[in-house]
């Protein structure tokens, strides 16, 4: 994540200090200032999933919200890193302004769910992942609009509630104990979805494994994967697009796990 370091620590630390006791104002407006870069990054790496339905600029003024909020519900006496916590609010603020937008209508919910499962019929059928053209005589509807609404299918999924909560839930942040984070359970769960992941992105195109790469591994924004790879913002989007619906089926219950900035 990018440092878009304003104020020496060692100021902002004081500013902490201060705003916790006397929450003024103009405080406040200091600790924005400083963390804005924060929600730029985070509106750049949710872009990947938007980029063709909502303008950039919309996402950081959804962000700026989930920061202001992030700023005057953080515990600093506790300790925890705000990074992380305001990140979180940042992308739940971004990700519930497109909720109320309303433009994802309940068909296309039913829609997305009824493409995940003919690409798994489709795929255990043919030993391989289909074409656009497959499952498009499989839905009954143009390439053109199967492509639509692969395309759509990662923002449906980016904004289901089930994922936000999972993603985002704040519930005893502030009182979890590292020791009890990672059981032999957990640890097992981990090791399997890796592999799970591993196996799924084995099997994507090679430019779809260097969008995904680029993006969940490197932790690249929208932008700067375009930069890389020397093509459109959209066109990366596509290409994203296409490589999560194929990830989505494959990680089944663990598909959240795409949508995490």
């Amino acid at each position: 994540m990018p440092e878009g370091v304003i104020l020496p620590v060692d100021n902002i630390d004081k500013i902490w200090q201060e705003y916790s006791l006397k929450k003024e104002t103009s405080l406040r407006d200091k600790l924005i200032l400083h963390y804005s870069p924060l929600v730029k990054y985070v509106a750049g790496r949710l872009s990947i999933h938007l980029n063709q339905h909502v303008e950039y600029d919309d996402l950081i003024s959804y962000g700026i919200f989930g920061l202001i909020d992030a700023i005057d519900k953080f515990k600093y006496e506790k300790g925890v890193k705000f990074e992380t916590y305001a990140s979180l609010r940042v992308r739940g603020a971004i990700i519930d302004s497109i909720r109320k937008m309303d433009w994802v209508p309940r068909t296309l919910r039913k829609k997305n769910k009824e493409l995940d499962l003919v690409y798994h019929e489709l795929e255990s059928e043919l030993g391989r992942a289909p074409t656009d053209e497959e499952l498009s005589v499989k839905l009954s509807i143009t390439v053109e609009e199967t492509r639509d609404l692969l395309k759509k299918s990662s923002v449906v999924s980016l904004i289901s509630l089930d994922d936000y909560l999972d993603a985002n839930h704040e519930s005893n942040f502030f009182d979890k104990n590292p020791d009890h984070m990672e059981n032999p359970e957990t640890k097992y769960e981990s090791t399997e979805v890796k592999q799970m992941l591993a196996d799924a992105i084995d099997k994507l195109s090679e430019k779809e494994k260097k969008v995904v790469t680029l993006y969940y591994y490197e932790e690249l924004t929208l932008k700067e994967i375009s930069h890389i790879m020397g093509v459109s913002e959209s066109r990366i989007s596509q290409i994203h697009s296409k490589a999560v619906s194929k990830l989505s089926v494959k990680l089944g219950r663990f598909k959240s796990l795409l949508y995490l900035p």
